[in-house]
């Protein structure tokens, strides 16, 4: 396999929306009967068991629980792509995208998840409340990473042997203990000078994270090289600090 089927992914945002007007459904998630798996689970929790697994407050919970209760994972969907509505979705933009941008996204880019494992853009899904990193307290898994294994890396890697991973550290977990020699994933880090250390800003990374998605699906991007001309926010692509491995982007 060659560059020229690369895929991008990205992590979800705890932040989501339903949006059943702006774009139509197009697939589904590949691993729903694991996804029914996990909704059953969070289902027989009390209030406060689901309290400690989402460490949030009262009013949250009540929310999250009530929306539980009701779901299913075969109604009221959302294309992922507007149903994540956080920092970096808000960047990307994907509701003002012109259709081949769309279509750019659909084939390269790749959202994971702790609750759907690894989803299309416009994979149907429901808002759930479920991080990666969730000790999943009763389990008989553990945790979501040792329930996931593999299935999102082989569904990632099934045709393209070059990924750009534009994910947090957690999410990218979900990959990285899998890759053989002959794959590539590409980690991009956006970086800035603080007191003279440069360090990477989560929120200004989940902005340029979504827009360098965006840049990707109007530039039909299909070479990781071509990433490097990326310069939104001051960032600037640095040959001196980069590797094959590590794209490093320093805001000047």
């Amino acid at each position: 396999m060659s560059d020229n089927n690369i895929k991008i992914i990205i992590a979800p945002a705890k932040k989501m929306r339903v949006d059943q007007d702006t774009f139509l459904v197009k697939s589904e998630p590949a691993f729903l009967d694991k996804t029914q798996e996990l909704l059953d689970f969070l289902k027989t929790k009390s209030f406060n068991q689901l309290q400690d697994l989402w460490k949030a407050n009262d009013n949250i919970v009540r929310t999250n629980q009530h929306n539980l209760v009701t779901s299913e994972l075969d109604s009221n969907l959302t294309p992922a792509l507007l149903a994540f509505s956080g920092i970096q979705y808000q960047y990307l933009a994907g509701d003002v995208l012109p259709q081949e941008g769309l279509d750019y996204l659909q084939d390269h880019l790749r959202i994971l998840s702790g609750f759907y494992g690894i989803l299309r853009p416009f994979d149907g899904i429901i808002p759930y409340r479920l991080e990666l990193k969730t000790q999943m307290t009763g389990f008989k898994y553990y945790s979501l990473y040792n329930f996931w294994k593999d299935l999102p890396y082989q569904e990632l890697f099934a045709d393209t042997d070059t990924v750009i991973n534009l994910a947090s550290l957690e999410y990218s977990r979900l990959i990285s203990p899998y890759l053989k020699d002959s794959q590539k994933m590409i980690t991009i880090k956006f970086l800035e000078n603080k007191n003279g250390k440069w360090r990477q800003s989560a929120t200004h990374a989940k902005m340029a994270r979504g827009e360098m998605v965006r840049f990707a699906a109007k530039e039909g991007i299909n070479r990781p090289e071509d990433l490097k001309e990326f310069s939104d926010f001051g960032y600037v692509f640095s040959a001196a600090d980069s590797t094959k491995e590590n794209y490093i982007f320093k805001k000047l």
